[in-house]
């Protein structure tokens, strides 16, 4: 069943991520274990830009991959919720496609799937549209492990 929007308080509580690094703004849509919905608004303020490139501001790749694992970290860290302090580790990353730049002004609506779940491992499968237009696609693996086994 799907549950009621994330705003950045409630991501805040579940991610470790902070500022320059915390690439989710809201998450619009949970099913447990199964898929989520977040939003990236992306601003000219953003740290990036300045080298990246002067005068030609695109998103780097990589923050793109990295804003897809941050949402697929919330589903894994809810789903994980009441089983201790999980942290959620990226693995992997497979078949990473990029289709067109993203620059400031755009909102980024990044869905993640479950593909498999064999705990503590995950597999993931996402996408990141801009309006209608796919900008980035890939499939990501991740480990859940609570706190107290590190």
């Amino acid at each position: 069943m799907a549950q009621e929007e994330l705003d950045i308080l409630a991501i805040q509580a579940l991610l470790p991520h902070r500022y320059p690094f915390l690439l989710v703004d809201r998450i619009l849509e949970i099913e447990d274990a199964k898929r989520i919905i977040g939003i990236k608004n992306v601003t000219a303020n953003e740290q990036f830009f300045q080298g990246h490139f002067p005068g030609q501001p695109i998103m780097p790749g990589v923050l793109l991959l990295e804003v897809m694992a941050q949402v697929g970290g919330v589903l894994a860290r809810k789903t994980a919720a009441g089983k201790g302090r999980p942290t959620v580790f990226l693995t992997g990353i497979e078949k990473a496609k990029f289709r067109r730049p993203v620059v400031p002004g755009d909102q980024l609506r990044v869905e993640v799937e479950v593909v498999r779940r064999k705990d503590p491992f995950w597999k993931m499968s996402g996408q990141i549209l801009v309006e209608s237009s796919l900008v980035c696609e890939a499939e990501m693996t991740a480990m859940v492990r609570d706190e107290a086994e590190s």
